[in-house]
């Protein structure tokens, strides 16, 4: 059995940091089994290092079990909304005060079969110090919990940051494409009804598909991969009927993919710069393929043109690293934009890679992590 079948129950995205946090949890329980054995032995109280070591980590972990994992196992009990599962401030409380003291005990339990004696013995002849023993306990799962919390609700608030940044930038440019379309569809209406009724329809599909996702809620970051491509292909087409024989493109995604989750308009960004900055300037225009492939545990995305290629200024900025908050200092619109959500939304198990075409042209790859969809 295999980590992700373990946690199959889990949301994909999360996998991994519940891993690491418990890691982070245990590296903190060898310090603290180190210490007690260190201060028993200080005190006058020795004891075998395996001892406090095995107290340490089964504290811990039940503690960890019982105030990390809830948040997502009872999610609708708790009302704790995607992406990042934390409860309001009730149910959160509730989860400390019931998880922290019944890990503590079981914790202590598993300990003392271990030891072969009993904690709880020390409420007769010692409680000082048994009540140092639990304060300790709870004070560090405390301080453990409230950062892990804190820090997800930092990554919530950033991405909420970054996807209002998009959704402000998409109606910048809605309208910008909007006119263009809208005054090539009035000449075509003269001489070309053909073409008029093809480009109003795919417009048509374009703007519906467009008002639905703004109408998306804020922390429902991701869609299918096909819902991407279908509009993809309808903003392609209408490209297409503007500029003629100059433009010709190809979508290429296997079934297989369709319903792979992926951040909403990640791929629109890169198709515009494509047609704007590469294939309009180039007077001959040229040809856009956008492709999605798996490849192990990733998703390839590939937006590939031969217009005219990127400056290397651009190449320089979008490649310019990111500051500490994701962002980046002067920034241009597309490419880097792009890469701050890649970043917002999955961190280091993300990336942007561009390139220039030795035939001329310009080369994207988006590498995700290929999750399934959950429902």
């Amino acid at each position: 059995m295999n980590t992700n079948t373990l946690l199959a129950w889990l949301p994909p995205h999360h996998r991994r940091p519940l891993l690491q946090r418990l890691l982070i949890v245990w590296s903190v329980a060898l310090l603290i089994g180190l210490g007690t054995w260190n201060g028993n032995v200080a005190k006058g109280h020795p004891s075998a290092l395996d001892v406090s070591l095995v107290y340490a980590y089964a504290i811990s972990t039940f503690i960890w079990l019982l105030t990390d994992v809830p948040r997502f196992a009872f999610k609708r009990l708790l009302r704790s909304p995607a992406p990042y599962y934390w409860p309001p401030a009730l149910p959160a409380t509730l989860i400390l005060l019931v998880g922290i003291p019944l890990g503590y005990a079981l914790g202590t339990l598993v300990g003392d079969a271990y030891s072969g004696k009993s904690t709880w013995e020390l409420w007769h002849f010692n409680r000082n110090r048994f009540w140092g023993l639990m304060v300790t306990s709870i004070a560090i799962s405390v301080a453990f919990v409230a950062y892990f919390s804190q820090r997800g609700k930092a990554e919530s608030l950033a991405n909420e940051v970054t996807q209002a940044q998009l959704m402000l930038l998409q109606s910048q440019l809605e309208p910008h494409m909007l006119f263009n379309t809208l005054a090539h569809l009035r000449a075509l209406i003269g001489h070309d009804t053909a073409r008029a009724h093809a480009m109003l329809d795919h417009l048509n599909d374009y703007l519906r598909t467009t008002l639905q996702a703004t109408r998306v809620p804020m922390h429902q970051a991701l869609h299918p991969l096909g819902d991407e491509f279908s509009r993809l292909g309808d903003y392609l087409s209408l490209m297409a009927i503007r500029m003629g024989p100059r433009m010709a493109f190809e979508l290429d995604l296997p079934d297989a993919l369709a319903k792979a989750p992926v951040p909403r308009f990640i791929l629109q960004p890169l198709v515009e710069n494509a047609i704007r900055h590469s294939l309009e300037p180039h007077v001959s225009g040229g040809r856009i393929e956008v492709q999605a492939r798996a490849e192990g545990p990733q998703l390839l995305l590939t937006v590939r043109d031969n217009g005219s290629g990127i400056s290397e200024l651009a190449l320089a900025d979008a490649a310019r690293p990111l500051q500490a908050d994701g962002t980046q200092a002067n920034p241009s619109w597309g490419l880097t934009h792009v890469r701050q959500r890649l970043h917002t939304l999955y961190g280091p198990r993300a990336s942007m890679h561009i390139s220039s075409l030795p035939s001329g042209g310009t080369c994207v790859v988006l590498t995700l992590p290929l999750t399934t969809p959950t429902a």
